[in-house]
């Protein structure tokens, strides 16, 4: 199978979309403290990484 630079991409999009909402999952269900918050904002950090991403996969 060939890989190029936007199947890459792609792929690493999916998986810093599953990981961003797994964490955001982690700190609203586990963390009800303020640890929660960080949680939070790691996981928004994530999506907006996969975002990213996804504006370069048809540039690169």
């Amino acid at each position: 199978m060939g890989m190029n630079k936007n199947t890459v991409l792609g792929y690493a999009t999916l998986i810093m979309i599953v990981m961003g909402l797994l964490i955001i999952g982690l700190g609203a269900y586990r963390y009800d403290d303020v640890a929660g918050w960080g949680f939070g904002a790691v996981g928004i950090g994530f999506l907006a990484v996969a975002w990213v991403f996804n504006a370069l996969k048809g540039r690169v």
